[in-house]
């Protein structure tokens, strides 16, 4: 029996079903971990420490009226807490509580794990070349900022 390859997908039909098959992941980690995929996406940027509004409207794509709803939910659920940026007053930053910090590791964890069994096949240059394309295209992007920083000129009113 001959061995037949699968056609190669134009890029952007590959990035698009990509992103579906992302997409799908988080929903799938959500359902079980009773979130919503918003609030999984969410709880995962903020693994690593407190965000500002500004760059999760910009790095979630999300209107400044919807991020807000979002948080709301998430704080009556407690999972996060919003608190004043010390740099300006104005300013609101978001951060997980100790069960948003659980919730977020645990969802962070699976969805990670999953996209590892996906890629499960992939020898290790092919997932290398992959890693490097996909941070190609994202470096044209605002990266978010590490822990404890902002960008410059950044104001979360809220």
């Amino acid at each position: 029996m001959v061995a037949t390859k699968e056609p190669v997908l134009p890029f952007t039909d590959a990035l698009v079903r990509l992103a579906h098959l992302v997409q799908q992941v988080f929903a799938e980690v959500s359902r079980e971990q009773d979130l919503t995929p918003q609030q999984a996406q969410l709880l995962c940027l903020l693994v690593d420490g407190p965000v500002g509004m500004s760059e999760l409207v910009r790095t979630l794509q999300l209107e400044k009226s919807s991020l807000t709803g979002l948080v709301d939910r998430a704080e009556k659920r407690g999972l996060v807490v919003r608190t004043r940026d010390s740099r300006d007053r104005r300013a609101c930053r978001i951060g997980l509580t100790g069960e948003g910090e659980r919730a977020g590791a645990r969802a962070h964890e699976e969805v990670s794990r999953r996209l590892e069994v996906l890629a499960g096949e992939l020898p290790d240059r092919q997932r290398e070349l992959v890693a490097v394309a996909i941070g190609g295209i994202l470096s044209g992007r605002p990266a978010r900022p590490s822990r404890g920083t902002a960008l410059a000129g950044e104001r979360d009113p809220l």
